[in-house]
């Protein structure tokens, strides 16, 4: 047995992992892949990682150890085209015909009939978050309440964003640097994002401060091609962009036109445009289908997140009729990835029918202990920051 195929068996036979068939949408079957994890109730904890291209089953099993300790019934379903839910029956990759974001929301759904359940906690991170919402608009039935972490809402999400940076960073010191040649103006959105939302504005000011002193710039390489990575190269049963871009360019808008100015952010995306599907139009009109969610939805938001910043936050929440806005203090892009307890904690209390309670529990969720590979990145970009200092490139 090859490496390959070694590892996928070894992710198929984790606990909980289950299949079932499902369309290619050709005529043909194949299996799709989810996993379930914890004391099984009526109303499971459905839970919507972000990307696309994110799988559930193996980066997620610690958040899954987690919650069930917290007595969560949780669902992950392994999104078609990635990971356990790659191929068809006979191996080959699911063709880009097979990839919308109808098919995998319908796939949903079948997963909870699947598991004998009616209804959900449907909680979605970034991508994961137009999922949810569109499982309210085509099966508003299944709905039992919503989180949605550092939500999306449209196609043009990518305006707010760019707002977001340019409000803190289009400055003397960073124009400077790019009239110097010292940063290419193409790459500041991605690389003071990222910054940003691991270690807030004291560590993007620290990092403009090494350039502008002829230092930094092994810092700034490695920083520029962290975005890249995420969609260039594939990590089998981690992360798969490769095929699910095809739902990111063709439905979502991932690359946007850029304007030619400083921080343009998902310019990383527009060198891959040509691979895939034009864009032909969102699925759903989100902000009109918001204010039919007759359900709690709790709109959890990072108080450094750039990605889905606080004002496409706080506008999800005042649509949805029953709303509210949880903003997490020192907290980046997806609480599920940044800051599992917090996701874990508000997720609970959403399932006991809390969810007005979260606003003001707010800061205690952000002052829990942070866990997983989000902290060891923070950690990280203050020792490359901390070396950098020392070195001259």
């Amino acid at each position: 047995m090859i490496k390959g195929e070694a590892l996928r068996a070894r992710v198929a036979a984790m606990p909980g992992v289950r299949r079932l068939r499902r369309p290619v949408g050709d005529g043909r079957d194949f299996d799709l892949h989810y996993v379930r994890a914890g004391p099984p109730g009526d109303c499971p904890l459905l839970v919507l990682p972000g990307g696309p291209g994110l799988a559930s089953v193996l980066p997620y099993h610690r958040l899954r150890r987690d919650a069930a300790a917290r007595g969560l019934d949780v669902v992950m379903v392994e999104h078609r085209g990635v990971g356990l839910s790659r191929t068809d029956d006979n191996g080959d990759d699911l063709p880009f015909s097979a990839l919308t974001v109808e098919q995998v929301i319908d796939d949903l759904a079948a997963v909870l009939d699947d598991c004998g359940v009616r209804r959900a906690v449907v909680y979605g991170s970034s991508y994961g978050t137009y999922l949810a919402q569109g499982l309210g608009v085509r099966h508003p039935a299944r709905v039992q309440s919503m989180v949605l972490d550092s939500p999306m809402l449209s196609a043009h999400d990518d305006h707010a964003q760019r707002a977001a940076l340019r409000e803190l960073y289009l400055n003397s010191s960073l124009t400077d640097l790019v009239d110097a040649g010292i940063v290419a103006a193409e790459e500041t959105g991605q690389v003071l994002q990222v910054v940003h939302e691991f270690g807030g504005r004291p560590q993007v000011e620290r990092l403009l401060r090494l350039l502008a002193d002829g230092r930094g710039q092994g810092v700034w390489r490695w920083l520029s091609g962290l975005g890249e990575l995420e969609t260039t190269k594939v990590n089998r049963f981690v992360m798969e962009f490769d095929l699910v871009g095809a739902i990111a360019f063709g439905e979502l808008g991932f690359a946007p036109e850029p304007d030619g100015r400083p921080l343009d952010v998902n310019l990383y995306f527009g060198a891959l445009a040509a691979k895939y599907p034009p864009f032909r139009g969102e699925p759903f009109d989100l902000t009109t289908a918001l204010r039919r969610f007759h359900w709690p939805v709790s709109v959890l938001s990072g108080d450094n997140d750039i990605r889905t910043p606080r004002s496409i936050a706080a506008r999800v929440a005042s649509l949805a009729p029953d709303g509210v806005l949880v903003p997490l203090a020192d907290t980046g892009h997806s609480a599920l990835d940044t800051h599992r307890l917090a996701a874990l904690t508000a997720a609970r209390i959403v399932a006991g029918g809390g969810h007005r309670r979260l606003p003001e529990l707010a800061p205690r969720l952000a002052a829990l202990p942070r866990r997983g590979p989000a902290r060891l990145l923070g950690n990280l970009l203050t020792a490359r920051l901390a070396l950098g200092r020392l070195i001259s490139v």
